[in-house]
């Protein structure tokens, strides 16, 4: 990058936000991935709008992260800046019933703070290991919840770079889907709302949501979640199952012998591994019951 650009940069984001050559297994639950170029960490609505900004006026490719935890990043890394709107941007308040929260608030965190609040309805996404804002671009859901039931309203980043507020219903919240997906808008901040609850309540179904996931889920090891979409009519982990694909592995990535849906890294995996088991488990699922597995896990860099 050049040295003009940086000197830029820096006068949107404090230095000590601002890493090079950062590894983005750092970055990501899979653990896996190479170098990003520049990698940064606004705190600020402003700060993204501008540093977002920078990017389109000097043509530098840009990408926005979470958690990391949707994401397999190649062994090559990615040339560009990765905005990470992560920890730093993780301002969250409660009025009444509804929870206003920045999009880099985790959603435990903010099922957390419901919870304490006697404010029933985010159970669901406890255990769910994303951040908000991914959440709301690909309406995460889980055990019967997804953040269509509670979101009123995003407030967001357009394409043309004007920041604005979008009622939920006009979102077009779908199977790991919005307008926010289709669009490239980038969300910023969300609200929800909720409904006043028994705090005792409230915390034993996050502690029954989370032994039904410790009991079948892979925990223990790094993965980035469910790595198929359902296929219409099947279930992903099922037909993975079916086609004897438990425990299958292509170097340090394995299909998870606890859930075959999830794809864990055994300690050593490359972002080849899994991107190659991947495609594996894609081909053979499809030659034995013509059903073709789409991939939940987004990719960035070259594969």
């Amino acid at each position: 990058m050049e040295q003009s650009t940086y000197h830029e940069l820096a006068k949107i984001i404090p230095q000590e936000r601002i890493r090079t050559e950062e590894p983005m297994s750092r970055h990501t639950t899979f653990k896996v991935g190479g170098p990003a170029e520049v990698l940064v960490m606004p705190k600020t609505f402003d700060e993204v709008k501008k540093t977002v900004n920078l990017c389109r006026t000097r043509n530098i490719s840009y990408y926005i992260v979470g958690n990391g935890s949707n994401l397999l990043v190649s062994d090559q890394g990615y040339r560009g800046i990765v905005i990470q709107i992560g920890k730093e941007f993780g301002d969250i308040r409660v009025e009444g019933d509804v929870v206003t929260a920045q999009a880099g608030v985790l959603l435990s965190v903010a099922a957390n703070k419901a919870m304490e609040e006697g404010l029933t309805g985010l159970e669901f996404a406890s255990g769910i290991p994303g951040t908000l804002g991914g959440a709301c671009v690909m309406n995460a859901g889980a055990y019967g919840g997804e953040m269509k039931d509670v979101l009123t309203e995003f407030t967001v980043l357009t394409q043309e770079g004007d920041i604005v507020r979008i009622p939920s219903q006009q979102m077009e919240l779908g199977y790991r889907t919005s307008v926010a997906a289709r669009k490239g808008y980038i969300v910023l901040e969300a609200r929800m709302q909720l409904q006043k609850g028994d705090r005792q309540e409230i915390r034993a179904k996050m502690e029954e949501l989370k032994e039904k996931r410790v009991s079948k889920q892979p925990l223990e090891y790094p993965s980035a979640g469910s790595a198929f979409k359902r296929p219409e009519g099947y279930f992903a982990g099922k037909l993975i199952q079916d086609a004897g694909l438990r425990g299958f592995t292509v170097g340090g990535a394995q299909v998870s012998e606890k859930h075959c849906g999830f794809v864990i890294n055994r300690g050593d995996a490359t972002a080849r591994d899994v991107a190659d088991l991947m495609s594996r488990v894609s081909e053979i699922v499809e030659e034995k019951f013509g059903v073709r597995l789409e991939p939940e896990v987004r990719r960035l860099g070259e594969f």
